[in-house]
């Protein structure tokens, strides 16, 4: 039976585009999805015929880039970043999300959440409503067996790795960290008639006791003891189409972009995905810097016109504002990028071996994970320079190895449909009683 079913979401293209490709399945397979997300996404939900229901806070748009920048700024901080999200977007905005998404709900037959729409969980136990919980990246799945590389201290990783205890005590002082918010859920709680709970709502009061989707592949991370018991790991829902004006709605490669690939060897693709592009300051400059000592092309996915080099690029160096991964990056000899889920997915899914620079949040973790593959290196963003670049991409160019392991990386996320097990998983959610 058709059904309306809303996908709940906040944050960059990272975070909106798997629910976009899980929307337009649904409704190819006859459903009714509404995207609950920030409005400055209607012109993407628009343009794709989907229905978009705005949640607050307001956001600055892409038209507004000196907005944006100082908005990102803070948040991409390694140590402090993932807190400001949460103090500036989330906390303070609490009751407007509870009453937006309970408006976007009614009448709808399931809810899907992302793990910064933190009021709904509690719309689910006010109204009854049908829910399926999602992560879009392990280090939502906190393990102390498979534990993270937090972005406050990369190193402690190794620490972690010694005992499960030091895991759960650093998931004890998370908590600590983030107890504002769940002081701010608990007076929410009690606002709209909700008894207490002890669960936190960014850990295991984020997880649907129905189903939790893992919107990424296993070659990432295989399910764990401490898991959700009902985690089901489907990979990648993937999409990369940016849909603003303009835009030509078939292949996503402009015929300059085309004639530059087709010109030359395979360049060196370097791209900050869609966030980092407001804090890139020196990234591309460095990274004309690095091709050129290796004597190779590159192509600079600069996300923004601010981030474009004002000296005329070199011979064999081109820049283009934006560009649909699916299609560009297994173009690409190698692909330097942030880290981020959505273009961590697309570059292993590309075969292509990576240079990981990581920023902030889960970019740590996802940086980590895809060099004990064996098909990337990482290099840490405060050491990104011309020199330290090439080392490492001379590393990664010069060791067949890394070829070897990302071919087969590619060739295992390619074999995945992580759009179609989702959906399926969350069709078979909508014929329980």
């Amino acid at each position: 039976m058709p059904a309306r079913i809303v996908l709940s979401t906040f944050g960059s293209f990272g975070d909106v585009h798997p629910y976009v490709a899980l929307a337009l399945e649904l409704k190819a397979r006859g459903h009714h999805p509404v995207i609950a997300t920030s409005e400055i996404y209607r012109e993407k939900t628009d343009a794709l015929g989907l229905e978009l229901h705005p949640l607050r806070p307001a956001v600055p748009s892409y038209d507004e880039p000196e907005e944006v920048s100082r908005m990102i700024e803070k948040m991409m901080d390694a140590r402090t970043g993932t807190e400001e999200v949460f103090n500036t977007l989330i906390t303070p905005h609490l009751r407007d999300i509870y009453g937006d998404l309970s408006a976007a709900v009614r009448g709808a037959d399931l809810l899907v959440t992302h793990p910064l729409t933190i009021p709904g969980p509690l719309i689910v136990e006010k109204t009854g409503i049908r829910w399926v919980s999602s992560v879009l990246a392990p280090i939502s799945l906190f393990s102390v067996y498979d534990p993270p590389v937090p972005p406050q201290f990369p190193a402690m990783y190794h620490l972690l790795k010694l005992h499960p205890l030091v895991g759960r005590a650093l998931l004890g002082f998370a908590k600590r960290k983030l107890g504002s918010l769940a002081v701010a859920v608990a007076q929410l709680r009690a606002g709209v008639g909700l008894p207490p709970s002890s669960a936190h709502p960014l850990f295991e009061g984020q997880h649907s006791p129905s189903l939790v989707l893992a919107l990424f592949s296993r070659v990432l991370a295989e399910p764990q003891a401490d898991w959700p018991t009902n985690t089901r790991v489907t990979g990648f829902p993937f999409y990369d189409r940016r849909d603003r004006a303009g835009d030509d709605a078939g292949s996503g490669l402009s015929p300059e972009l085309a004639n530059f690939l087709d010109a030359g060897e395979p360049p060196i693709i370097f791209t900050l995905g869609s966030s980092a592009i407001w804090v890139a300051k020196d990234f591309y400059r460095e990274s004309i810097a690095a091709a050129r000592a290796l004597g190779r092309r590159a192509l600079l996915l600069t996300g923004h016109e601010r981030n474009r080099p004002v000296e005329p690029l070199p011979e064999g160096v081109a820049a283009f504002e934006y560009a649909p991964y699916g299609e560009v990056l297994p173009r690409a000899s190698v692909v330097v990028h942030q880290g981020g889920v959505g273009t961590t997915g697309q570059t292993l899914r590309s075969g292509r071996p990576a240079l990981v620079v990581p920023f902030s949040h889960d970019q740590f973790d996802n940086a980590a994970r895809v060099s004990r593959l064996g098909c990337a290196r990482t290099l840490a963003r405060g050491r990104y320079k011309a020199a330290s670049a090439t080392r490492e991409l001379r590393a990664i160019l010069d060791d067949e190895n890394y070829k070897i392991n990302a071919r087969e990386v590619g060739r295992r996320v390619q074999a995945e449909d992580g759009t179609r097990a989702a959906c399926d998983a969350i069709e078979e959610v909508l014929g329980r009683k």
